[in-house]
C-alpha cells in the first residue's frame, strides 16, 4: 500500500500548498469551458455550418436584418438542424460520462489512484481540444463533433475525481471558500486565454480565411494551456484513495509497461491478463451496485434528499443554458462574433464576482437561501430570453441584460452547489469519490435530459427561445425542492 494511500485524511486537510494545487486545476481546465463550450468553438461551428446570410425587411422598424441560412446535416438519410445536432452530440458525451464515471470512481477507490484518473481525463480533454483544429468545414463536420464529444468526456470525466478531493483536503469551514476560490481561478484563467485568442482572431488576422485559421490555433492553445498548467496540480495533489490489499497479479490494463512483460513467474501473460479481466469485471459490477447503495444512503438524509433532488432539476436548466447560450446568441439574435465573445467575457468576469459574493452571502443567510435567490434569477433570465425578438431594434441590449443576469448567478450557483453537497456529506468518509460520483452522475443525467429536450425543441420548432422557456419548469421545481431543506445551526457545521 502506498504512503499516500495510508495517509490519514486529517494530515492533508487545510494544507495551503495542496489547496492551492487543487484550485489551480480550475485555472487549467476552465479554458475548455469558456473557449470550447461557451465562446469560440460554438461561434466557429455556427460559421462553418452557415451556408449564407439573406436579407429580410422588418416593416415595424423599416430596416433590413441579416438572417443566417444553415446547412442541414444528414444522418442516416435524415436531415437535421446543425444546432440540434450539436445539442445531441453533447447528450452523447454526457451519456458516455454517466456510463464510465461510476466504474472508474470505484476503480480509483479500490486501487487508490484517483489522481491518475484525473490525469487521464485531463489529457484526453486537452488533446481533443487540439484535435478540433482539424475541423475545417462541412466535409469533416463529424470529425469536429467527435473531438467535441471526447473533449467533453475528458473535461467532465476529470471533474468526477477533481471534485471528490474537496472534502479530502479541506475541513467543512474551509470548503465554501476553497470551492469559490477554484471557480475564481478558473474564470480568471479562462478570461486571460480568451482575450489572447480574441486578439489573435480580431486584431492580427487579415480577412475571414485567416480568422478561421487563427481560430483553429486557439483550439491548440486551449489544449496546451489545459495540459501545461495542470502539471502543477499533479505535482502537489496527493494520490489519495482507499487502497485495498487484494489486487490482480499485475495491473496490465492500467500500466502499459506491464503489457510487455512475460510474467513467467505468475503463469504467463495470458494468465495475468485473464486475472485482470476478471478483476475489472467485478469492479464494473460492484461500481453500479455501490452507486445505487450510495444513492440510497444519501437519500436517507432529509437535507441531502431535498438538496440532490433540487440540484438535479435546476441543473437541467443551468447546465443546458450554459452549453447552448452562444448558439442562442448567434442563431436567434445573429450577434456579431466580436460582440458575442465580448459579452461572454463580461459574463465570466461577473461570474468571478458572483462566486465571491454568493460565498460571503452564504455566511449571513445560509446556503439554502443563496441557492434559492440564484434559481429565481435564472428563471428571470429564461423568461427574458423567451421574449427576445430579433426584429426589435433594442434586442442587442436586451440580450446584454439577460447575459448580465446569467453572469451574476452562474458562478455563484455552481460554487454553492459543490460546497453545500460537500458539507452535507459524512465527515472523514473514505467514500468521497463514490459520493461525488453519484453527484456527478446526477448532474450528467440532468444535462442529458436538458440537452435532449433543448435539441428536440429546436428541431421541432426551429426556435431556441421556446427551448429556453422550457427550462423555467425545471428551475421552478428545483426552487420548490430546495425550500424543503432544514437549516441546521451547529457548531461543527456551517449554516445551510
Amino acid at each position: 500500500m502506498s504512503e499516500t494511500g495510508k495517509q490519514p485524511t486529517q494530515n492533508i486537510k487545510n494544507n495551503p500548498k495542496i489547496m492551492k494545487a487543487w484550485a489551480v486545476y480550475d485555472w487549467a481546465n476552465s479554458v475548455y469551458s469558456l473557449v470550447i463550450t461557451s465562446t469560440i468553438f460554438p461561434i466557429y461551428y455556427s460559421i462553418l455550418t452557415t451556408a449564407y446570410e439573406k436579407k429580410e425587411y422588418v416593416a415595424e422598424t423599416k430596416t433590413w436584418i441579416d438572417v443566417p441560412v444553415r446547412h442541414l446535416i444528414k444522418i442516416f438519410g435524415k436531415e437535421y438542424q446543425p444546432d440540434a445536432v450539436y445539442g445531441y452530440s453533447l447528450t452523447i458525451s454526457f451519456f458516455i460520462v454517466v456510463l464510465l464515471s461510476p466504474f472508474l470512481s470505484s476503480l480509483a477507490d479500490t486501487i487508490g489512484n484517483k489522481k491518475s484518473f484525473l490525469q487521464f481525463f485531463c489529457y484526453l480533454g486537452a488533446t481533443s481540444c487540439m484535435g478540433l483544429a482539424m475541423f475545417t468545414g462541412m466535409h469533416n463536420v463529424f470529425l469536429g463533433l467527435l473531438f467535441s464529444i471526447t473533449a467533453s468526456v475528458g473535461f467532465w470525466g476529470s471533474l468526477v475525481f477533481y471534485n471528490s478531493f474537496l472534502p479530502d483536503i479541506a475541513t467543512r469551514d474551509k470548503q465554501d471558500a476553497l470551492s469559490a476560490r477554484g471557480y475564481v481561478y478558473g474564470y480568471i484563467g479562462s478570461v486571460v486565454l480568451v482575450i489572447l485568442c480574441l486578439v489573435l482572431i480580431q486584431v492580427f488576422a487579415k480577412g475571414a480565411a485567416q480568422q478561421l485559421l487563427f481560430t483553429r490555433i486557439s483550439f491548440l492553445l486551449t489544449g496546451a494551456w489545459w495540459f501545461g498548467f495542470s502539471q502543477y496540480t499533479f505535482k502537489h495533489l496527493p494520490q489519495f484513495g482507499d487502497v485495498k490489499e487484494k489486487l490482480p497479479k499485475d495491473l496490465v490494463l492500467l500500466n502499459y509497461k506491464n503489457i510487455f512483460k512475460k510474467h513467467e513467474d505468475q503463469g504467463g501473460f495470458f494468465e495475468v491478463f485473464k486475472d485482470n479481466i476478471s478483476f475489472y469485471k467485478d469492479i464494473a459490477k460492484e461500481s453500479f451496485h455501490e452507486l445505487f447503495k450510495a444513492g440510497n444512503l444519501l437519500f436517507k438524509d432529509r437535507n441531502l434528499k431535498f438538496f440532490l433532488s433540487s440540484f438535479f432539476f435546476y441543473s437541467v436548466g443551468m447546465q443546458t443554458i450554459f452549453l447552448m447560450a452562444t448558439l442562442f446568441g448567434k442563431s436567434e439574435i445573429n450577434l456579431a462574433q466580436d460582440k458575442l465573445i465580448g459579452t461572454l467575457l463580461v459574463i465570466q468576469i461577473e461570474a468571478i464576482i458572483g462566486a465571491v459574493i454568493f460565498s460571503r452571502l452564504s455566511r449571513k443567510i445560509g446556503n439554502r437561501n443563496v441557492i434559492s435567490i440564484a434559481i429565481v434569477l435564472w428563471i428571470v433570465a429564461c423568461l427574458w430570453a423567451f421574449f427576445l425578438n430579433k426584429e426589435n431594434p433594442t434586442v442587442e441590449y436586451q440580450f446584454y441584460g439577460v447575459a448580465a443576469v446569467v453572469g451574476l448567478v452562474m458562478g455563484g450557483l455552481q460554487a454553492m452547489s459543490r460546497s453545500t453537497y460537500s458539507k452535507l456529506l459524512p465527515e472523514n468518509s473514505m467514500e468521497n469519490t463514490t459520493f461525488f460520483s453519484f453527484y456527478d452522475v446526477l448532474e450528467k443525467l440532468a444535462i442529458i435530459l436538458g440537452t435532449f429536450i433543448f435539441a428536440t425543441l429546436i428541431e421541432h420548432f426551429n426556435n431556441m427561445r421556446i427551448a429556453a422557456l422550457s427550462m423555467t419548469i425545471f428551475f421552478a421545481i428545483g426552487l420548490i425542492l430546495i425550500r424543503f431543506m432544514k437549516v441546521k445551526m451547529m457548531k461543527e457545521r456551517d449554516t445551510l
